[in-house]
């Protein structure tokens, strides 16, 4: 750790709207609290931006063997959500770029992702995966 603030992101679906002020003061972000209902990234998003926090999910099945990418989604999916564009960004997906290699885990066993939170739309040079959040000199556990 690099004394940062850890905050753990639980992912989601739906929001209330002043939900996440209270969680950010007790440490957990829900992935549907950096969102506006338009979309937009939420100020709780801007002010964690840079920040390593913790997201608890699941790996999906990696595009491609001997890779530092996958996808970390909310519940099990045995595909990868691939997405073709920045307005087809799920809500309840990271794109997760970590710092060695990927050892895969299989997709329905709970697993917990510390990186560097970024913002933004960012296409993968390699995959030509498109992302709008994204975890990044990540590292993973089972949880």
């Amino acid at each position: 750790m690099t004394g940062l603030p850890r905050r753990t992101l639980l992912l989601g679906l739906s929001a209330l709207p002043l939900a996440g002020v209270s969680r950010a003061a007790e440490g957990a972000i829900l992935l549907r609290d950096l969102y506006n209902k338009d979309l937009s990234f939420s100020a709780l998003a801007e002010a964690n931006k840079g920040q390593r926090i913790t997201v608890d999910g699941f790996m999906a099945p990696p595009l491609r063997a001997d890779s530092n990418f996958f996808v970390l989604t909310r519940r099990p999916m045995a595909t990868c959500p691939f997405c073709s564009s920045a307005a087809d960004w799920p809500t309840d997906i990271v794109a997760i770029y970590t710092k060695r290699l990927v050892k895969v885990i299989a997709f329905n066993i709970p697993i917990a992702v510390t990186g560097v939170l970024e913002l933004g739309t960012y296409k993968d040079p390699e995959f030509g995966f498109v992302s709008r959040v994204r975890l990044a000199d990540a590292s993973y556990e089972r949880k």
